[in-house]
């Protein structure tokens, strides 16, 4: 006797096999191919142009032909080589880039490089006398200012600025602006280096080196 035929109304195997089948087939060619995408894509944007500058950094000048968006930083490490300027957070947050110019302290990742022709750029490999290094970089030595030292160029860049400051009599957050003469406590030198963050945290030893290089600069 023959059994009867299942009545069951559910999808069969067979057709579960062709339904995951054909989704196969049709997640792997899709109806418009990447090939016929590009194709209909508009065409490239044309390159910017390039501009003509020369930069002046440390006494010597590097004419360079540069794309009007290259920032300092890059144009100081990717065309000149002076590598010692660090890229950190490249959004003027970390102080690791600074370098100075006109004497000036700057953030080099935030200021494009076409703007600074005819400026005195000093970076941290200008900063010694031949062999006799600068007092800020000798106290950030005495001192083992420093850890692992990517921040140290920018740091020492600062301090320098930091230390022009002073002299000119630049008052602070935490200084008494009433004052003929800034003190160079820790809370002030602390407040006025806020811009560049050590990682590893040897802020005390960046203090102490910053305050033994201030009586001698």
């Amino acid at each position: 006797m023959t059994p009867p035929k299942d009545q069951s109304t559910g999808p069969t195997r067979r057709a579960l096999l062709e339904g995951s089948t054909a989704m196969t087939l049709l997640l792997a060619s899709p109806a418009t191919s990447f090939a016929q995408v590009s194709a209909r894509a508009p065409a490239a944007a044309e390159a910017a142009p390039r501009m003509p500058v020369t930069l002046t950094v440390n006494r010597q000048d590097h004419a360079l032909d540069l794309d009007p968006r290259t920032t300092l930083l890059d144009a100081l490490r990717e065309h000149i080589g002076m590598t010692g300027s660090k890229k950190g957070c490249d959004h003027g947050q970390c102080g690791a880039c600074t370098v100075l110019v006109n004497g000036r302290r700057i953030n080099s990742c935030l200021s494009l490089a076409v703007m600074h022709e005819g400026d005195e750029i000093t970076t941290v490999e200008g900063l010694a006398q031949g062999d006799s290094l600068h007092p800020v970089q000798a106290a950030f030595i005495t001192h083992d200012g420093f850890q692992c030292g990517y921040c140290t160029p920018g740091q020492i860049c600062s301090a320098v600025g930091m230390l022009s400051e002073v002299r000119a009599g630049w008052p602070s957050h935490v200084g008494d602006v009433t004052a003929d003469r800034v003190s160079l406590t820790d809370a002030e030198i602390s407040e006025r280096m806020s811009g560049n963050i050590c990682r590893c945290s040897a802020y005390p030893n960046i203090v102490a080196a910053i305050r033994d290089a201030s009586e001698r600069v």
